[in-house]
């Protein structure tokens, strides 16, 4: 199958003209999702236009990452062995419609509880934000332990029925009491630090990664502002504590968002009963095989962060939220009677003087730490790259 160079020029065009333009502060830079800039620079020009050479071998072989390489092919549009159509075809008039009737029945009995817990209660108002997560006594308790219980809930309905979770052990702490120790540049340990981390920091694969951290330690995330006003998700939204972005915003908006992220995550850090930070650095998802560049949005407070894996294993369809429409994820996913998650926890990475006056110098140590111990490829490729390689397969599907 070969590109057409003239859609598919005028295609990069416009991409490059419009979403691709280099921002002097980019919102992907909080490592909250999919922002509309990147901070890092584009491809080469002689990489930015598409030749007629350039066939979907090659172009996997560029944006790797991004590759979906399970039995749906790409885009979830391959062709199906007779048996998979037949699996497919049975789960669709079975499976799908009772897991949808079961998920939103969770999804609005949890909705009542939040309404329960928040009447008569006021809002946190800040900066233009609004939420409940500071809400203490019982009301927090019960939107906490039934947010979690529920999600895992969800989860059991999408078809991962158990997660097994290992814990990578501190190689530095010898005596095996759960602290860190910082080190001097001639190698020397000095005192152990010890605290809450305020950050949890994950490599990002799919929706469903949101799911299971709020089974796990029900974090505050960053979303979009017009998640606040969705059905049912806007208040639920609101019970997280989650930080709104309005990504078409100019920079300076942008920065009073970073500065209430940095100031959550300390406020974690230092406040037990403050709600933790959740944070995706890469800036957008993978096909899970590999690790982005990390955004130093969640390094700036200086505080310690907790580094999760997430890995989701497939035989025939991949959770990987990847080069594939939403619907047809779901739809996909749904029929799909086992799925699979494997969650790597590593120590609590307490950062040295040196990492806390160089935020990026923080990020890509961890990154790397992340990389080896979950046996992750590193990439140099990003939100810029990606948004080519899915306007390139969508010229390609459209000719087909």
């Amino acid at each position: 199958m070969v590109m057409q160079v003239g859609s598919m020029e005028s295609e990069l065009k416009t991409l490059n003209s419009k979403d691709l333009k280099p921002n002097g502060i980019s919102k992907s830079n909080i490592g909250d999702g999919e922002g509309e800039g990147d901070d890092r620079p584009l491809l080469k020009s002689s990489d930015s236009t598409t030749t007629t050479s350039d066939t979907i071998e090659d172009m996997e072989k560029k944006y790797a990452a991004f590759v979906r390489r399970d039995a749906y092919g790409t885009m979830g549009r391959g062709d199906l062995p007779a048996k998979e159509k037949l699996l497919l075809g049975f789960a669709l008039v079975t499976l799908l419609p009772i897991r949808v009737v079961l998920a939103m029945t969770i999804l609005v009995f949890y909705y009542v509880i939040c309404r329960v817990c928040t009447l008569f209660s006021s809002p946190n108002r800040d900066d233009e934000q609004e939420d409940y997560a500071h809400m203490g006594g019982w009301r927090r308790a019960v939107i906490v332990r039934c947010g979690r219980a529920l999600s895992r809930s969800m989860l059991f309905i999408f078809g991962f029925y158990w997660i097994p979770e290992s814990h990578i052990p501190d190689h530095h702490d010898a005596d095996g009491n759960g602290s860190s120790f910082t080190h001097t540049k001639n190698g020397d340990k000095t005192q152990p630090e010890v605290g809450r981390p305020g950050v949890v920091i994950s490599n990002h694969v799919s929706y469903l990664d949101i799911l299971y951290h709020m089974s796990s330690v029900f974090p505050s995330f960053v979303a979009k502002r017009s998640v606040s006003k969705l059905p049912f998700v806007g208040l639920i939204s609101k019970c997280l504590g989650c930080v709104y972005v309005q990504r078409e915003s100019k920079s300076s908006d942008f920065k009073g968002v970073s500065a209430i992220v940095t100031e959550r995550i300390r406020e974690a850090h230092q406040n037990e009963s403050a709600p933790v930070m959740m944070l995706f650095p890469e800036g957008t998802t993978t096909n899970g095989e590999y690790l982005l560049p990390f955004k130093t949005g969640g390094f700036l407070a200086k505080a310690p962060v907790l580094p999760v894996i997430l890995r989701y294993h497939y035989k025939r369809f991949s959770p990987a939220w990847d080069s594939i429409s939403g619907v047809r994820h779901v739809i996909f996913l749904l029929c799909q009677f086992v799925n699979y998650v494997e969650v790597i926890r590593l120590p609590v990475y307490y950062p040295s003087q040196q990492e806390k006056d160089d935020p990026k110098l923080y990020a890509n140590n961890v990154r790397r730490l992340m990389a080896t111990e979950g046996n992750l490829i590193l990439a140099d490729i990003g939100l810029a790259e990606k948004r080519i390689y899915h306007a390139a397969l969508n010229g390609l599907f459209s000719q087909c």
